[in-house]
């Protein structure tokens, strides 16, 4: 089974449960099977959040929380800190980190990790620091699991009453997943 599991760190109100279904639906416009789903600890602004995706070429059975992903990806840089972003990350996997430090600067070391200054590329297109949804423009860029199109369709479905702002968001992603597609060579 080709099923990724991909986690997603943010804490309250940053929009990582958007961005989970986001992707899920993106990977849907691309003929895939996915879910989406969040997991809540204390439900509050800035708690530390986690919420899930899954995409598979093949139906999915599964149903639990995602215990060993292959794609982690961090909206706050300082979460690194306060929570275990590596746990269970499988041998292949990799991490994004909003972050304009290095990986040695931000204090992961053993895992492949893509800092992306996310927050820049959100506060220079749409201008306030809405990253959930840029970051998903990262991934894109360096699993391939969802193509740029499918991403510009999830979005534009989930912002219909916003045109505008799905247009932000959009380039905001068609940005990042060209810086992310440069790292991944």
């Amino acid at each position: 089974m080709d099923l990724k599991e991909i986690r997603i760190h943010g804490r309250g109100g940053q929009g990582a449960v958007t961005s989970s279904q986001v992707l899920a639906i993106a990977a849907f416009f691309d003929g895939k099977k996915s879910q989406a789903f969040p997991y809540f600890g204390v439900e509050r602004t800035g708690a530390p959040v986690e919420a899930f995706a899954r995409i598979s070429k093949e139906k999915i059975f599964v149903r639990q929380h995602v215990y060993e992903p292959d794609f982690v990806l961090v909206l706050d840089s300082s979460l690194v800190n306060a929570v275990d972003v590596t746990k269970g990350l499988k041998k292949n996997g990799f991490i994004i980190v909003n972050s304009n430090k290095n990986q040695e600067e931000i204090g992961l070391k053993g895992f492949k990790i893509h800092c992306i200054d996310i927050t820049k590329t959100a506060l220079e297109i749409i201008g306030k620091p809405f990253v959930n949804i840029a970051a998903l423009g990262a991934f894109a860029g360096l699993s391939k699991e969802v193509s740029l199109e499918a991403l510009g369709k999830a979005i534009d479905q989930r912002f219909a009453g916003n045109p505008r702002i799905a247009d932000l968001n959009k380039k905001a992603c068609a940005k990042l997943f060209e810086e992310a597609a440069k790292l991944k060579k």
